[in-house]
């Protein structure tokens, strides 16, 4: 699977989820060159959507915490 269609996911993903755990830090902060490296290893779109999920939710941590 080519990797821009995985990224291409990956943002369709965290636009449809603008509003819930940290999506909208992906959309709005994060190039598709940034997206593309973090997914580098990913075999699949729903593994890169994992794989930024994860990161999604930390920032979405740290934010409800007061660390932004």
């Amino acid at each position: 699977m080519g990797k821009q269609k995985m990224v291409q996911a990956v943002k369709e993903y965290a636009l449809a989820h603008y509003g819930q755990d940290g999506w909208d830090y992906i959309v709005e902060c994060w190039t598709d060159e940034e997206i593309a490296e973090e997914i580098k290893d990913c075999l699949s779109e729903s593994g890169a959507i994992r794989e930024m999920r994860q990161i999604a939710k930390l920032f979405h941590s740290q934010r409800t915490e007061g660390c932004f």
